[in-house]
């Protein structure tokens, strides 16, 4: 599980994940120059950590380093979320404060992707409760 990234950290993938192609130390310094006073060692101090924890792979060009994201921002999120709700002595209550918590936007996106998991599954549980001959319609999962 990935620990969670510093402030700068996060600054630095933020735009690592945004361009989606390899960057420089000197284009995230511009970019983030235009936020606030940094230094170029400073981006290259957190580039190369970036690189030493996993985050970024780089590849030597010129005289420079062309750095790229290893994986998603959608992928650490989940692994975020993954390991907090691993965490609480009682997942299901934190799931039910999470969802809780979520606006009616999030909800339907979370709509979506359950959809899209129990179609992507293998004998989703659903298959599991489908009507039988005799046409038991109350205890079928939801149609697709």
């Amino acid at each position: 599980m990935p620990r969670q990234l510093g402030e700068l950290e996060d600054a630095v993938m933020t735009r690592v994940w945004q361009w989606n192609r390899p960057v420089t130390v000197r284009e995230v310094l511009e970019d983030l120059q235009q936020e606030r006073s940094i230094a170029y060692t400073t981006v290259m101090t957190v580039m190369d950590n970036l690189h030493q924890k996993g985050w970024v792979r780089r590849e030597v060009e010129g005289r420079a380093y062309r750095y790229t994201a290893v994986s998603t921002r959608a992928a650490y999120s989940a692994a975020l979320m993954n390991e907090a709700w691993a965490q609480s002595d009682n997942p299901a209550a934190a799931l039910v404060a999470f969802f809780g918590m979520m606006s009616a936007e999030q909800r339907e996106a979370l709509d979506d992707a359950v959809r899209i998991v129990q179609r992507d599954t293998p004998n989703p549980p659903e298959a599991l409760s489908a009507p039988t001959a005799e046409g038991d319609a109350d205890t079928a999962g939801p149609e697709r």
